[in-house]
């Protein structure tokens, strides 16, 4: 969750904790409340979708019209590692005539000098042009066992349409699915999502999920 756009606690300090097996002990600093312990938990059998969140700080680049041959992947991405950008969703397109747009996401921080790597790399590339984008939103379905319940997505996918809501990037892993979407409709994604995943209620009362 911290991971994709839940601000506490630090991702850093969550990543740490799971590498060495630490608990961590989430608490208010402005009460007394005893917090949440968070803990590694054993696997469950059954899906589990926990949390929907969402990320507004993060940019989209496009390049497109790249010359879709090995090697040019590479020569993009090496520029932007070079410039410390952290890159996080990948997408590259089919390729048309034998030239393909690729496009990812990065911190909105980063955007300048990412700007100044890929005009470099494109310009190498024979790339047609390049685009960034800073009015995006990323909208994540958390839980466990994404891999064994295909239905999951379906029901993203369906959920977000079914509001007028527009997909432009997709990732996925064993814990997280993530669509770009957006950034003035992440609200509204996320109310969507909340209530069709039954979220306001205990995982034992959901229906279907």
């Amino acid at each position: 969750m911290t991971a994709t756009g839940c601000p506490k606690p630090a991702m850093r300090s969550v990543e740490l904790a799971r590498t060495y097996g630490v608990k961590l002990h989430v608490r208010s600093a402005f009460t007394w409340a005893p917090g949440t312990w968070v803990t590694e938990e054993a696997s469950m059998e059954n899906a589990i979708i926990s949390a929907v969140t969402h990320d507004t700080s993060e940019s989209k680049m496009t390049v497109s019209g790249v010359p879709d041959r090995p090697g040019v992947a590479a020569s993009l991405f090496r520029p932007l590692a070079d410039a410390e950008v952290n890159v996080d969703m990948i997408v590259q397109n089919v390729s048309a005539e034998g030239h393909t747009d690729i496009s990812f996401t990065l911190p909105h921080d980063q955007t300048a000098r990412a700007r100044a790597a890929v005009e470099a790399a494109s310009a190498s590339l024979g790339a047609t042009g390049f685009v960034a984008d800073d009015e995006i939103a990323r909208v994540s379905l958390i839980g466990a066992g994404m891999q064994t319940n295909p239905g999951v997505a379906a029901t993203m996918f369906e959920t977000l349409s079914a509001h007028d809501i527009n997909i432009e990037m997709i990732s996925t892993s064993a814990i997280r699915i993530s669509c770009v979407v957006r950034e003035a409709q992440a609200e509204e994604a996320v109310a969507a999502l909340h209530a069709a995943f039954q979220l306001d209620m205990a995982p034992e009362d959901r229906v279907g999920l």
